[in-house]
Parts: structure tokens; sequence; C-alpha cells
């Protein structure tokens, strides 16, 4: 059975998000027999492969659980072996559930984060097989849980009857708000045919059909449109993000917003750098109408998509676009685009030094003159300042000699007490 496990996992995770629950009850009650008698370690490597990158969080959350369950088989001791099929693998893929979209995912994800800290050489793999920018988030989510706990397991997920499959597309991730069965008048997705989904032969059908889902005055018809192109995005990116999506990044509903900029994260991760044609799209209508929402799920999502960009897309193209933005945005926005050009500035001097400093140098100097450098900008204004001089040291400050005036070199050589 071990030979065949990998398919067969694959083909089960698939029908776990089935609407038909009795047929959901049985893939787990296969999968819960899968953690009792298959080998651990071919079941662990089955699960990573046919689940954890799934694009519908059911699937996602149905893998982690049996992951979770084989990690209390396995023990800590072997997953942080340093093995290199073991560690390598198991870690980065539990890092990544503590930050998946869906919350059962992410709990999942904690549970076995918490499990696996509580051993001695949890922070010596974790620096060995998890990225230096990752590092301090995780680190803070072990410290959380170690002192709040995991805390309460989230109810389950909306009701198998607001997931629907179109024709072709596979199954659709739907909101908490598509409770109830869509009714024949909302059945005009059904028109998003598989010949023009998925071959894209007609594309001007396609872009037709779906620009009426995507300004449906029914906001759940929107979410099932966003849904649909994140199935679609892999076929054709470029028609997708440019023609289709962004209008929903910037419309007035805000469970619109919200789903738009969680697909985005999800567009993103499987996309990368083909989303780079399009980035002077996205990066406005992100960080331009949401990462100072009042609406802290939107402000949340917004600051996920951007962090998304930073580790899937390359990030010389980022840094650009943020410094402009973190020039000329205000409040919140402001203070995470500082914070995240910092970041960017600590993973591309080694290797683009001009780059880096002929695009953040002036961001500096404007944060350093500006007479409403107080309070909380001039803090993330130290912080970009410190992340300059790790790199650049002495050079730093006699640039700012060199061309700015007295208060903003004294306001630098503050920072850098």
């Amino acid at each position: 059975m071990d030979q065949e496990l990998d398919g067969t996992v694959r083909a089960l995770l698939q029908k776990a998000g089935e609407c038909n629950a009795f047929i959901r009850q049985d893939v787990e009650r296969a999968l819960d027999s899968m953690v009792q008698h298959c080998s651990l370690t071919r079941s662990m490597s089955a699960l990573l492969t046919g689940g954890l990158g799934h694009l519908n969080s059911v699937v996602r959350k149905c893998a982690a659980q049996r992951l979770s369950a084989l990690m209390e088989r396995l023990g800590a001791a072997r997953l942080l072996s340093g093995a290199k099929d073991v560690t390598e693998r198991i870690l980065p893929a539990v890092c990544k559930l503590v930050q998946d979209s869906s919350q059962e995912a992410r709990y999942f994800g904690r549970q076995m984060l918490l499990f696996l800290s509580s051993h001695r050489d949890f922070d010596k793999m974790l620096e060995k097989f998890i990225s230096a920018k990752d590092l301090p988030a995780i680190r803070d989510t072990v410290f959380t849980l170690k002192t709040k706990g995991l805390g309460e397991m989230p109810q389950d997920a909306p009701s198998a009857r607001g997931r629907r499959s179109l024709a072709g597309s596979g199954l659709l991730r739907t909101s908490s708000l598509t409770r109830e069965p869509l009714s024949s008048s909302r059945d005009c997705g059904q028109a998003v045919s598989k010949a023009a989904v998925h071959s894209l032969a007609d594309r001007s059908e396609y872009v037709k059909q779906m620009k009426t889902l995507l300004n449906s005055k029914d906001f759940r018809e929107r979410i099932k449109a966003i849904d649909q192109l994140v199935c679609d995005c892999e076929e054709n990116p470029a028609l997708v993000i440019s023609s289709l999506f962004p209008a929903r990044l910037q419309e007035s509903n805000s469970k619109v917003n919200l789903r738009a900029l969680e697909a985005l994260q999800l567009i993103v991760a499987l996309l990368r750098d083909s989303l780079a044609p399009v980035l002077n799209i996205l990066i406005p209508a992100v960080v331009d109408n949401h990462l100072n929402s009042k609406n802290s799920s939107i402000s949340t999502a917004a600051l996920g998509a951007v962090q998304a960009l930073m580790h899937n897309i390359d990030n010389s193209l980022l840094l650009q676009p943020f410094c402009s933005k973190a020039q000329y945005l205000s409040g919140k926005a402001k203070l995470d685009l500082i914070e995240r050009v910092a970041e960017l500035v600590r993973e591309l001097y080694p290797r683009r030094p001009q780059l880096v400093e002929q695009k953040v140098l002036p961001l500096l100097w404007t944060l350093l003159r500006s007479s409403c450098s107080g309070g909380n900008v001039r803090a993330a204004a130290a912080t970009l300042a410190e992340a300059l001089h790790a790199h650049m040291g002495r050079t730093l400050l006699e640039s700012a000699a060199a061309s700015q005036p007295e208060k903003s070199v004294i306001l630098l050589n503050i920072t850098m007490l």
C-alpha cells in the first residue's frame, strides 16, 4: 500500500472538499486509517505533497489535521533530527500552515508548532530550515502560543452547501456568506464553460462572462467570480490579473474586498514572478485602498498580501514601488511599508547594494526632513536607518553629511545611538 500512498492520498484529499457530507466522512475515515496503519514518514510525505498547497481551504485543513496526528506518533525528536526528507520538509510546511488564510488550517499549524517547540533542538532546526525573514514572525507565534496557549478549536468551515463546482474548474472556495444554495437565477457561473475557462480559445467571451459575474449586483456572485479567477489564474495570469481582478480590490463592498485580498495571496503564491508585469496595478490597489482600512480584517489581509508578494516575488522588483508608496502614504499604512522596506534592505543589500542605496536613501532623507517625522513615524524611520547602517556603516552618515541639511544629519546620528 505504501507504494500507492501518494496517488491514493491525493485522490482522497481531492474528495475531501466534496459537497456530499457522506463522501467527506468516508474520506476522513480513510485518512485516519492511513495515519494508524501506514508508514508514518510515507504518510507524512503524501499529505505534504497532496494537501498543503491545495487551493481549497477544506482540503488544507483536512491534510493539516492528519499531519498533526502523524506528528504525535512520530515524535518531536525524530521530526527535528535534521534528516533531509523529514525536518527539511516538515518545518517549512508547519510555518506555512501557521500563516494559512484558513483559520482551521492555521489552528492545526499552530498546534504542530507548539508541539515541536518543546524540543531542545527546535531553535537550532528553525534557524537552519526557515528563512531569516520568516524567523521573527514564527518566533513571535511560538512566544504567543507558550504564553497564551493554543486556544479553542475554530468552528468548522461553512457548510458544504456553500461550496460548489463549476464545470471544469474543480472545487471553489466560497465565503461563509454563501451558506445557502444558489438559485437557478444565479447559475450564470455555469456559462463560464470548460472550453472558455481552460482553453481560453475565445478569450473575449471569457472576459465578457467573467465581467458579468464580477459586476453582479449580488455580492455573493462577485465572491464566487473571485474564486473562479483563482482557479483560472494559471491558465492566463495576465488576463485574469490585469483585466479582471483589480476592480474587486477597489469596490465598496467590504466582504468582496476581503475575499479579493485573501484570493490575491493565493494567486501570488501560484504565479510568483510571472506577476512582475502587473505589479504596478496590484501594489497600488492593495496599499492605497486597504492598508489603512478601519476594518481590521481587511487591513490584516492587505498586509498579508504585501507579505505574500515579498515571499514569492523577486524583492528587487518591489523595492521601488514600496519606497514610493512609503513616502506619500499616511497613517498605519506608511509605518507598515517603511518596515517592509527595512526588511527588503536586509535581504537585498548584500547582492544589490547600488539598487538599495539608489531607491531607499531618498526615502530615508524624506522621512528625516519631514516635520511630521515624530512618534511612530520617527521610530519606523529609525528602523529603516538601522537596517541601512548595518550594511553601509559610516558611509551612511557620510552620505547624509554630504547631501542633507544639518537637522537631518543630527536626527540620523540620534537614531544610531
